[in-house]
C-alpha cells in the first residue's frame, strides 16, 4: 500500500479537522466527513482527555483513519495547559511513531513569543533536532506560525523563509484581515510565497475578510483546513468541508 502524504497532490488537499474529547467522537467525525469528500483528517490532540492520551488510542484512531493521511497537532493550551514545551515535543515524537502522517511544530517552540516564530538560537536548535527526529519516526513535518494580525507581506516571507530553513516540509502561517485592502495583500502574498518558496505552503486568514480560508486552494495554498461541522469543540473560523469541496471542485474544473 502507498504510504499517505501531505507533500504530493492534484488539487489542494480537503483535510477535515476532526477536533473531540473522546475517540468514539473523532471516529464519528471521521465516518461523517468521507462520504462528503475528506481527503485528509487533522487531529488536534490537545482537545482529547487526559485518559485517552495514549499509544494504544492514537494507534487505533490513525488505523481508523486509513488509508487518508493525518496531520496532528500538540498546541499548548487547553488539555496541555502546565506542559512544557519539552513534553510537548516528546508527546508529539510518541504521536509520530505510532503512524501520524504529518507533525505540527509550532515555531516558537522551546521559547514562546508573540507571533510564534522565535529566533533565540538555542531554541531554533532545539526544534531543528525534534524536526529531524520526526523525520527518523517516518513522520512529514509542518512549522505553524500563528501571527494571529495583519502582517505585510516581506515579513510573511520572512516568516515562511525561516520555517523552510529550518527543515519543515510545510509551512503554515496564519495572519489577518480586517479590510478589503488587506485581504488584497493577503491575495499578494501567497503568490509571493509560490515564487520563492520551495515547500508547499498554507497561508490562512482570519478577521473580516477570511476568503482565503475558501478559495487558497486555487491560488497556491497546498491544502484546506475544514470541519464537517460547528459544534462547541470546532474551530468556528474552519469553513465547512461540503462547502469548500463545492468551492474547490467548480473552481479547479474551470482553469
Amino acid at each position: 500500500m502507498k504510504k499517505p502524504t501531505f507533500l504530493t497532490y492534484e488539487k489542494a488537499t480537503l483535510t477535515c479537522m476532526v477536533q473531540a474529547e473522546t475517540p468514539e467522537r473523532i471516529k464519528e467525525l471521521i465516518r461523517l466527513s468521507i462520504p462528503e469528500g475528506a481527503e485528509a483528517f487533522g487531529m488536534q490532540f490537545c482537545r482529547l482527555k487526559a485518559e485517552y492520551r495514549n499509544a494504544e488510542t492514537y494507534r487505533e484512531l490513525f488505523a481508523f483513519a486509513s488509508p487518508y493521511p493525518t496531520y496532528v497537532t500538540n498546541y499548548r493550551g487547553e488539555g496541555n495547559k502546565g506542559k512544557t514545551d519539552e513534553i510537548l515535543a516528546k508527546e508529539l515524537l510518541e504521536l509520530a511513531e505510532c503512524g501520524a502522517t504529518l507533525c505540527d511544530v509550532m515555531g516558537d517552540y522551546f521559547d514562546r513569543c508573540e507571533g510564534e516564530l522565535t529566533m533565540d538560537a538555542v531554541a531554533v536548535k532545539k526544534q531543528m533536532k525534534l524536526i529531524d527526529d520526526l523525520h527518523a519516526r517516518g513522520a512529514e513535518v509542518l512549522m505553524s506560525s500563528h501571527v494571529c494580525k495583519y502582517t505585510p507581506a516581506e515579513r510573511v516571507l520572512e516568516i515562511a523563509l525561516e520555517h523552510q530553513r529550518r527543515g519543515a516540509d510545510i509551512c503554515k502561517i496564519v495572519t489577518k484581515a480586517e479590510t478589503v485592502e488587506q485581504q488584497i495583500e493577503n491575495l499578494r502574498i501567497i503568490n509571493l510565497l509560490k515564487e520563492n518558496l520551495k515547500i508547499p505552503f498554507l497561508f490562512l486568514c482570519g478577521g473580516e475578510c477570511h476568503i482565503l480560508r475558501r478559495i487558497g486552494g486555487e491560488l497556491g495554498c497546498c491544502m484546506y483546513l475544514c470541519v464537517h461541522e460547528h459544534d462547541a469543540i470546532a474551530t468556528a473560523s474552519q469553513p465547512l468541508l461540503r462547502d469548500v469541496k463545492t468551492i474547490r471542485d467548480h473552481l479547479h474544473i474551470n482553469r
